[in-house]
């Protein structure tokens, strides 16, 4: 009863912090963020009444199997950017802009935290340098396609967007694994060359390889039913099927075999979208239906952040460092491969603003570093300070970029004009 208490109240809370944020124009993935602080352990939910919020983190991980599913579909509906009559037209540049953006962040962020370690070298080591630094590749998948959708943006950086945001997942993970495998040489003195090169290729390959197949599948099951809304059945219990099947983790020898979620779920959505016919009438109507499990997924992750990082001067002050080296490595690695690809200059100008945004994936990466020990610990304090100013501006940076860029379109007088003639329709009936 109490799960069921605290996932009503989650997500009516969200819904109703965004007609709060929707008078100062903000973004709906803001509000449900900050509706999830609020109900979190160090707010409402602190004071312990049952049902009204989420009393501790675990009360929160509790419904980790919806922030679980929710990134199952929204790496699938990212996957429908990947057809390939649109990456015939913007491949190259999604490519190109997806690799060196990713590096620039890499480099930008590893050069200032070096600079901290030579500054303060008792406090910050050079691991923990290179692995913040690889964390700062990643790009928050969600919060984008959730501002995308809501304001219903269109145009040429729309389109580029997107795809450059699945992108950088893989190249996210490759440079992850690789400069935490020298980091942990550097912190331990064995080097294992397994861990660095090999772990990092197969769960990329296994990850897109699963996914593949799992398109294939489900494609050619769709045509044994004649109703969409069947077909929609089908296709949302493949998406549930497929995340559960990417968990699996286990050992061939030497190897580690895992996968990456969000790799897998968007290569299942990448398939079934060229070879189903029918895939783009079926993601529109998934994309409906899911409308509740991200706001949800929203709420639960506002209830997640550690605002105990506050409390720590050192922290704050690395975290801010981290944040504005990203920012600009970010930027400016956008700005100038856009530039080289021939870009339009609202692109250029643009495009580097929209990938601030950073939540799941680097949550999962600092998780992982935390095989470091005490260093781990420092890394992922600094990485949730981090998610937790990303996460409240990203969205609304993203926001007034995509408007500044022509591609948010203000609501027209027409429009306005059409809603208020049915809410007049509407209270005539009632009265």
């Amino acid at each position: 009863m109490n799960i069921l208490l605290s996932v009503s109240v989650a997500l009516l809370a969200g819904l109703l912090m965004t007609r709060i944020f929707k008078k100062f124009k903000l973004p709906s993935v803001t509000a449900y963020l900050v509706a999830g602080v609020l109900i979190g352990p160090y707010c409402i939910g602190g004071l312990g009444i049952n049902g009204l919020g989420f009393a501790t983190h675990n009360s929160v991980e509790a419904l980790a199997i919806i922030s679980e599913v929710a990134l199952g579909f929204i790496a699938f509906s990212i996957g429908n950017e990947f057809r390939v009559s649109d990456l015939k037209k913007t491949g190259k540049q999604a490519l190109v802009i997806g690799v060196l953006q990713a590096v620039g962040a890499y480099f930008a962020v590893l050069v200032a935290l070096v600079a901290v370690h030579y500054a303060i070298p008792e406090k910050f080591t050079i691991s923990q340098a290179i692995t913040l630094a690889a964390i700062a590749t990643a790009t928050a998948p969600a919060a984008t396609l959730m501002v995308v959708r809501q304001y219903k943006a269109k145009g040429p950086l729309t389109k580029l967007l997107l795809p450059i945001v699945a992108l950088d997942d893989a190249v996210g993970l490759v440079v992850f694994a690789i400069s935490f495998g020298i980091a942990q040489t550097l912190t331990s003195g064995n080097l294992d060359m397994v861990s660095i090169i090999v772990n990092p290729l197969v769960e990329i390959v296994c990850s897109l390889a699963l996914g593949a197949l799992m398109g294939f599948i489900l494609t050619h099951l769709e045509k044994f039913f004649n109703s969409n809304t069947n077909r929609l059945n089908l296709t949302i219990a493949f998406v549930f099927l497929t995340a559960s099947i990417s968990m699996l983790d286990f050992h061939i020898g030497f190897v580690h075999i895992h996968f990456s979620s969000l790799l897998v779920c968007m290569m299942l959505g990448t398939v079934f979208c060229n070879l189903c016919p029918l895939s783009h009438d079926l993601m529109g109507a998934s994309d409906k239906w899911t409308s509740p499990l991200f706001a949800l997924f929203f709420v639960i992750s506002g209830a997640e952040l550690e605002l105990s990082v506050f409390t720590d001067i050192a922290i704050v002050v690395v975290g801010l460092i981290y944040i504005l080296s990203r920012c600009v490595g970010k930027y400016y690695g956008a700005f100038f491969s856009a530039k080289a690809v021939k870009c339009s200059p609202e692109i250029c100008k643009y495009l580097g603003i929209t990938l601030f945004p950073q939540a799941g994936v680097a949550l999962g990466m600092c998780a992982t570093a935390m095989q470091l020990g005490e260093q781990g610990g420092l890394i992922r304090n600094i990485t949730l300070f981090a998610v937790l100013i990303y996460e409240l501006v990203g969205p609304v940076l993203t926001r007034m970029s995509l408007t500044a860029a022509g591609e948010i379109k203000p609501i027209s007088d027409e429009v306005k004009a059409r809603r208020q003639t049915k809410l007049d329709a509407a209270k005539n009936k009632a009265e």
